[in-house]
């Protein structure tokens, strides 16, 4: 394994996903605070998420282009322009202003958002010692998450220590610092392909890529469809939760859902990953329709919530870090970033429809239509999971995390 570069790699990643928790978290609370509505909240992160449907596609080609080093720099240098960018905002302006400049603002840090992810999680590829890739990416994976947990925490903090502005300004300026290790000691080659792949080259032939970024886009939005506007607004205008709690709630969640993500390897059974993928989408789609109907409950809706959402947390993790090993698997050794540019593009378009929902039917009808619709998502998910086609070789990689 090429350890100087994984390290760099997973520090780069880890960075921008400590900011990008905080950031949501940021946002999400500070404007809510100044009375702006569900459904203006969803449209401060629709653009944020939308800009990933183009940017994953277009990362992956100019990846295998010009190599992962520059997409993952571009991807820093981004986020730390849309930081600064957010922290010129007045309060004081009218609600539509407001608006239209935090999306815009929003849209960068998505650009560069998926830029870094999809960097990131190529270059493990051709990092990664023989036998060991759903073990990295499982921990590569995971980690990122529970840092974002610790972000949305982080996030909630700073708003209450430093306020929206200044929280901002201090996480450019890691966010800079990050950029400058990653750019004097990363190799400047890795995912090049050996022939320069043309633009139109950029949608998958691949059967097995285009029906997992196909489970990817629901499986995404089942979980964006309450998480995003839905859960926190309730936590707060409901159960009367606090800024701290609410923010050390969701942390907690990210949190715990990243370290499942982590030892996914060791939680599957040995054997054939596609039906572990078939298997754990189904159990998802139960624990789903528990929580919707439970939650439809008045007096049980706080241990549904805490409960149940930790419950679909677990089953949730294990399905994501399946989808992200799968993704590698299928992708051809020279088109990796294009694959998973693709596969991430269908991931980035289920959040943003599951973002937009997510402020619509709490609205309509409050959580419990919001998670109703989740239900509905990871149905689709494992539908789609079913018609996966078998792996050309047998998982070694599996079977090497699962003896660790």
């Amino acid at each position: 394994m090429q350890l100087r570069n994984y390290v760099l790699i997973t520090a780069g990643y880890w960075a921008f996903t400590l900011t990008d928790g905080a950031l949501r978290m940021l946002v999400l609370l500070h404007f809510h605070d100044l009375g702006y509505s569900p459904i203006s909240l969803a449209f401060l992160f629709l653009l944020y998420e939308l800009m990933g449907v183009a940017t994953n596609v277009l990362g992956g080609w100019v990846g295998a282009r010009r190599g992962l080093n520059q997409t993952l720099l571009a991807g820093l240098t981004l986020q730390v322009v849309a930081l600064v960018v957010l922290s010129l905002h007045v309060d004081t302006w009218v609600e539509w202003l407001s608006v239209a400049y935090v999306m815009s603002a929003q849209a960068l840090s998505g650009v560069a958002k998926d830029l870094t992810k999809m960097s990131s999680k190529s270059a493990v590829k051709f990092v990664a010692g023989k036998g060991a890739l759903f073990r990295l990416v499982a921990i590569l994976t995971g980690s990122k998450n529970a840092l974002k947990g610790l972000g949305f925490f982080l996030g909630a903090a700073l708003l209450s220590a430093l306020g929206f502005d200044d929280a901002l300004r201090l996480m450019a300026g890691c966010i800079a610092v990050t950029l400058l290790a990653v750019a004097v000691w990363l190799d400047d080659d890795i995912g090049m392909a050996k022939e320069k792949p043309p633009l139109a080259s950029v949608l998958s032939k691949s059967v097995g890529v285009n029906r997992l970024s196909g489970a990817r886009f629901f499986l995404f939005g089942s979980r964006d469809v309450w998480f995003v506007v839905a859960l926190p607004v309730f936590l707060d205008e409901v159960l009367q939760w606090s800024f701290e709690a609410t923010g050390a709630f969701l942390a907690t969640w990210v949190i715990g859902y990243g370290m499942v993500q982590s030892v996914a390897p060791r939680l599957v059974r040995q054997g054939d990953d596609i039906a572990a993928a078939q298997r754990w989408a189904f159990a998802l789609v139960v624990v789903s329709a528990v929580i919707a109907a439970g939650v439809t409950v008045e007096d049980l809706r706080t241990p549904v919530v805490v409960g149940g959402l930790v419950a679909f947390g677990v089953v949730f993790a294990v399905n994501s870090s399946l989808h992200s090993y799968l993704i590698l698997a299928y992708a051809a050794d020279d088109e990796v970033s294009m694959d998973v540019g693709y596969y991430y593009s269908a991931n980035a378009a289920g959040r943003f429809v599951g973002t937009f929902l997510s402020g619509v039917l709490y609205l309509w009808g409050g959580l419990e239509a919001a998670m109703w619709g989740s239900a509905v998502f990871v149905a689709i998910t494992w539908l789609l999971a079913r018609r996966l086609p078998p792996l050309e070789s047998p998982s070694a990689e599996n079977a090497d995390a699962s003896a660790q």
